[in-house]
């Protein structure tokens, strides 16, 4: 794709910091739309945008379900999530409504925790199961919800398995970009 994208969708877009960004960078006759399940997340992503001034009928955002996409098949140029897929209840079935609903040629863009470098493991996961909850418990009083992120992390594919359900659920090439010792991954798919 030599161009930019002319219809963006944004999965668990949260409070819209991407699809904000996106809007930010790209031409103003690109069409975003940020999908969520939370009411009160879109919201804030709705206050954000009307703080912007940004036109809501290039930059919406809708309630909606990652496993049961209310678009029609091909309707967008780019599918973006961004940390949102380590919380699907069923990542395969997810993947495949992401494909569905890209044209031919389109792309997705996931953005999420991985597995770090093997290295640096141990440092990772001392901090992740121990010194994060511990800070969070100390800051927000919410040590749980700092438990769930930890082991919803230690669960999750690192960048090579997650490359491979990008694959298995029907995208073409699939590549991807290791960021902070691999903390992070960032997986660009092509539709075949």
């Amino acid at each position: 794709m030599g161009t930019a994208p002319k219809d963006i969708l944004d999965l668990a877009t949260g409070s819209g910091d991407v699809a904000l960004s996106l809007r930010r960078s790209l031409p103003a006759e690109t069409k975003i739309v940020g999908l969520d399940f939370s009411p009160p997340m879109l919201a804030e992503a709705e206050k954000k945008r009307d703080s912007l001034g940004y036109d809501s009928g290039k930059l919406k955002f809708l309630e909606g379900d990652c496993l049961n996409l209310p678009f029609e098949d091909e309707s967008f140029d780019l599918v973006t999530i961004a940390f949102g897929l380590r919380n699907l209840s069923d990542r395969s079935r997810g993947l495949s409504e992401m494909l569905r609903v890209l044209r031919r040629d389109g792309r997705l863009m996931v953005l999420e925790f991985s597995q770090p470098y093997l290295f640096f493991r141990p440092f990772y996961y001392l901090y992740l199961r121990v010194f994060l909850p511990f800070l969070a418990s100390r800051i927000t009083k919410n040590r749980e919800a700092y438990h769930y992120l930890g082991s919803s992390i230690s669960r999750f594919p690192d960048r090579f398995g997650l490359a491979e359900e990008i694959r298995q659920a029907g995208f073409g090439k699939v590549r991807f970009t290791c960021l902070a010792f691999a903390i992070v991954a960032l997986h660009v798919a092509l539709v075949k």
